[in-house]
């Protein structure tokens, strides 16, 4: 197993350079700038970053509100997986914050920095096994002004005037507030905790299950949260408020499992009445189509944030308006009316649960894993409550959203966002794929698969695509490659004469060859390439009014 992984991970740094090389070439209509060698030295696996493999990490913060400042540490413990390394730790930490000191086993240790790069001198000669290095930091991170898009430290008060701190840095990464590895593709191993210092006034709320509550002589109060399983790095948080618990209890597939919801003193009705039965609701729909909730261990938990939501593991950011809809105004942006039919932010950091935070992208080029399922979610949820009818109207009253800018997937290797089409075009291609496979059993097994058989790991598209296409018997290459690599939406020609109708693809990729329901065929079912294709029907009447169904996203057009 060790080697495996050490093999792995050298196999997949090769994979990354090659990438970064020639990813120019190979995807269309990317923005033009240049990767910076701080880009590069973000995203990539490099040498010093490569040879140590977190097992754990042990954070510990004190947010200083007025002056909009923290402090704290950082405990990191550490497998070596390669016996001859770099002597530098490679440790992210974007400035204005400084790294204070060093220690390994009570010694200082030197370190040099390169803008948001720190570079720890390391013995060469350590144990393979349980190393620790202690990291204490301060400064002035950087604030979100319009989470969770931006990223930083949100510093806000409630409607009462109080102060409300929480995180959002899912884009740029973690290493906007505290020192760590901004890679996605280490996790650590044994979970992490984060111990977090408020004034007594205040309560702090973190991931997982609260391990101790201690009153401090200066009157604040530290907590201290802990998670058992693997999380990402931008998936670990904190929240101070005004909050109150409410516990309810569910039955889940594996068993008893806590929910617990912190709200805001004064939102305990609304949660009650919208909240904590939306949320079961989700639940109970997302189990039955993804699997079992993946951290039972660590329990589930949902808490007020001043931001639109986020999707940090087993204590996921509420920032909606405890009303049904597709934003805060409780509209729907499909303009079908199905998105009234539940709080799109509940069901959708739910559903991150599964894909996010058990199933991780090892880049955020390749971000349409999490938001593509994250809104399959969306969409399964509202037809288990209204019927599969609903749910493929809802899905096809999103494709007009789609803006086909740039490709889904973008640059490996420079910490790189694609498109926002991630959310809808990435959730478009799996709904295609569900309806060509055309068995629902079927798709449920892949979807539950996925979760079960990468529970707890990175993954890359091309696992998500090899996997898909081996349990369901269907290659899918041209899908994948025409929906997250190319801004191209295909286009169906067709033509009629003499009782034979014709059809091919145009503007796609030369092996785009998806099948699709139609109108006007005996099964409804036709399978049309990037060549002509013929047809034999009884008359033109059977042409007018030619229809693609609903659930494929392509374009339509009559040509003489």
């Amino acid at each position: 197993m060790q080697l495996f992984l050490i093999i792995n991970k050298k196999i997949f740094f090769l994979f990354i350079l090659n990438l970064l090389f020639c990813s120019l070439h190979a995807q269309e209509n990317i923005a033009a700038k240049i990767p910076t060698k701080q880009d590069t030295l973000n995203g990539s696996i490099t040498p010093e970053r490569i040879w140590w493999d977190i097992q754990y990490c042990d954070l510990s913060v004190k947010p200083d509100y007025l002056n909009k400042t923290i402090s704290g540490k950082n405990e990191i413990e550490y497998n070596v997986i390669h016996k001859k390394h770099s002597d530098l730790m490679q440790i992210d930490l974007v400035s204005p914050l400084k790294i204070d000191s060093v220690f390994q086993k009570g010694k200082k240790i030197e370190y040099t920095q390169d803008q948001n790069i720190w570079y720890l001198k390391t013995p060469q000669k350590q144990a393979l096994k349980n190393n620790k290095i202690l990291i204490y930091y301060s400064g002035k991170p950087t604030e979100s002004i319009k989470p969770p898009w931006d990223g930083g430290l949100v510093w806000e008060k409630d409607s009462l005037g109080r102060p409300w701190i929480s995180v959002a840095c899912q884009y740029k990464g973690a290493s906007l507030w505290y020192p760590c590895k901004n890679t996605m593709y280490d996790e650590p191993d044994r979970g992490a905790s984060i111990s977090i210092s408020v004034p007594d006034s205040l309560t702090a709320i973190g991931n997982g299950r609260l391990k101790s509550k201690i009153k401090n002589p200066d009157h604040t109060t530290t907590y201290k949260w802990e998670v058992k399983n693997p999380i990402n790095h931008y998936g670990i948080t904190f929240y101070i408020g005004n909050y109150i618990n409410i516990r309810q209890p569910f039955n889940g597939e594996n068993g008893k499992l806590d929910l617990d919801f912190w709200i805001l003193d004064y939102n305990k009705a609304k949660a009650e009445s919208h909240l904590i039965p939306g949320s079961i609701t989700a639940i109970k729909s997302l189990e039955h189509w993804f699997g079992p909730y993946p951290f039972y261990e660590d329990g589930f938990k949902i808490v007020d944030a001043s931001y639109i939501g986020m999707e940090h593991q087993s204590a996921i950011a509420y920032g909606g308006a405890y009303k049904n809809g597709t934003n805060k105004k409780g509209g729907d942006i499909s303009n079908t009316g199905w998105g009234k039919k539940t709080d799109k932010i509940i069901v959708h950091e739910i559903a991150h649960e599964w894909f996010g935070n058990n199933l991780t992208a090892i880049d955020i080029a390749d971000r349409w894993i999490q938001e593509g399922f994250a809104g399959l979610g969306e969409e399964l949820v509202i037809a288990d409550i209204c019927g599969r009818k609903a749910g493929n109207e809802f899905m096809a009253g999103r494709f007009r959203t789609i803006e086909n800018d740039k490709p889904v997937i973008a640059r490996y290797g420079i910490n790189e966002d694609g498109s926002n089409d991630n959310y809808v075009k990435g959730w478009a291609a799996m709904h295609m794929i569900g309806t060509i496979i055309n068995d629902d059993d079927k798709f449920r097994k892949i979807l539950r698969g996925l979760n079960q058989d990468f529970h707890n790991k990175t993954v890359t598209t091309n696992e998500i695509e090899t996997y898909i296409s081996t349990k369901s018997g269907i290659t899918f290459d041209y899908l994948f490659d025409q929906y997250l690599r190319t801004t191209k939406v295909p286009i169906l020609q067709y033509k009629y004469k003499n009782g034979e109708l014709s059809y091919r693809y145009t503007n796609c990729n030369q092996n785009f060859s998806m099948p699709i329901k139609t109108n006007w065929s005996q099964d409804n079912w036709i399978h049309p390439t990037t060549s002509w294709q013929t047809l034999q029907v009884e008359n033109e009447e059977t042409t007018a009014d030619l229809k693609i169904n609903l659930n494929f996203y392509i374009t339509l057009q009559k040509v003489e």
